[in-house]
C-alpha cells in the first residue's frame, strides 16, 4: 500500500467508504470521535437486512468491526484541523505520542494523507436542560423522519425554534396526535420520567405530559473545519459534486455532512461513491 486515505468519521458513510478503499489496496485510517446521531438511535427498522430492527450503537460497532477485519486502522481521536504540507494533513488532539506520528505545538498529532474523506455526520445541538441527555434513545430523538413512525397517535414535543424546528413539526403532524412546540427553552425546568421520557416540567410549576421529544436546534456539521482548508459550504453543509468530491482536490465528503436525507441508507451510498471517486483519483 503506497497511498494513504484518511476517513474522518466512523458512522455508516465513513465505514462504507473504508470498506471500498481498504479492499482497493489503499492504506486506510478511520478517525472516530464522540457519539454520533446513529449512537442515539434506539431502534432502526427501515434499513435493509435487519427485519427485527437493530440499535444504532450496535449497527455502528458492527461496521467498525468489519472495517478492522478487512485491515483498516480505527483510531479514536478528535480532529482539530485540516491543512496542506507536502501532502494533505489531518490534525488531531493527541492522546499520546507513542505511535511514531509527528506532533506539533499544543501536542497535536499530524496525519498525512493522499486523500481525505470527510464523513463526520451532522452534529445536533441541544440545550443544557436536565433530562435531555438522560433520555436520549428513551423518548428523546434528533430526527423526525427517522423516528416519527414510533409516535403514531401519541403526543410529542419539538424543542427549538426557526425553520428547522418548523420542518420537524411538519414531519410529525401527520403521524402524532398532538405536536407541541417548545420554543422558549428558558421556561423549561427539566424533562422527567421513569424508564422513558414522560413530561415537561416548567419553571412556573406547570407540567405537560409527552410521549416523545424531538430536538431541533439546527445542526452543526464540519463546516468550520471545512472552511479552514477552503472547502465550499452552504449553511455548514459541504458542497460536493455527483462523485462526492469537494472543490479541494483529493478531499471528498459523504453522509449527513453533505445534507439531504439524513438516513443510514443514503450515508452508505455516499460513502461508496466517495471512496470509488477517491480510488480513481489516487490511481491517477
Amino acid at each position: 500500500m503506497d497511498k494513504k486515505v484518511i476517513i474522518i468519521g466512523g458512522g455508516p458513510a465513513g465505514v462504507s467508504a473504508g470498506l471500498y478503499t481498504v479492499r482497493a489496496g489503499i492504506d486506510t485510517t478511520l478517525i472516530v470521535h464522540g457519539d454520533s446521531a446513529l449512537d442515539k438511535a434506539e431502534n432502526i427498522e427501515n434499513y435493509y437486512g435487519f427485519p427485527g430492527g437493530i440499535s444504532g450503537a450496535e449497527l455502528k460497532e458492527r461496521g467498525l468491526e468489519q472495517a478492522r477485519a478487512l485491515g483498516a486502522e480505527v483510531v479514536y481521536e478528535e480532529v482539530v484541523g485540516l491543512g496542506f504540507e507536502d501532502k494533505l494533513v489531518v490534525k488531531t488532539a493527541a492522546a499520546d505520542n507513542n505511535d511514531g506520528l509527528e506532533t506539533e505545538n499544543e501536542g497535536r498529532k499530524v496525519y498525512k494523507a493522499d486523500a481525505i474523506i470527510i464523513a463526520m455526520g451532522s452534529q445536533r445541538k441541544a440545550p443544557d436542560i436536565p433530562g435531555i441527555k438522560e433520555f436520549e434513545g428513551k423518548g428523546v430523538s434528533y430526527c423526525a423522519v427517522c423516528d416519527g413512525f414510533f409516535y403514531r397517535g401519541k403526543t410529542v414535543a419539538v424543542l427549538g425554534s426557526g425553520e428547522y424546528a418548523d420542518s420537524e413539526a411538519a414531519e410529525l403532524k401527520p403521524l402524532a396526535e398532538t405536536v407541541i412546540k417548545l420554543d422558549d427553552i428558558d421556561a423549561i425546568e427539566r424533562f422527567s420520567g421513569d424508564a422513558k421520557i414522560e413530561k415537561v416540567e416548567f419553571k412556573d410549576g406547570t407540567t405537560q405530559d409527552i410521549d416523545g421529544l424531538f430536538i431541533a436546534f439546527g445542526t452543526a456539521g464540519p463546516g468550520d473545519l471545512a472552511k479552514k482548508i477552503g472547502i465550499m459550504t452552504d449553511a455548514n453543509k459541504l458542497i460536493v459534486n455527483d462523485e462526492m468530491a469537494t472543490n479541494v482536490p483529493g478531499i471528498y465528503a459523504a453522509g449527513d455532512c453533505t445534507g439531504g436525507l439524513l438516513q443510514v441508507s443514503k450515508a452508505v451510498c455516499d460513502g461508496a461513491k466517495a471512496a470509488t471517486a477517491a480510488i480513481k483519483y489516487l490511481r491517477g
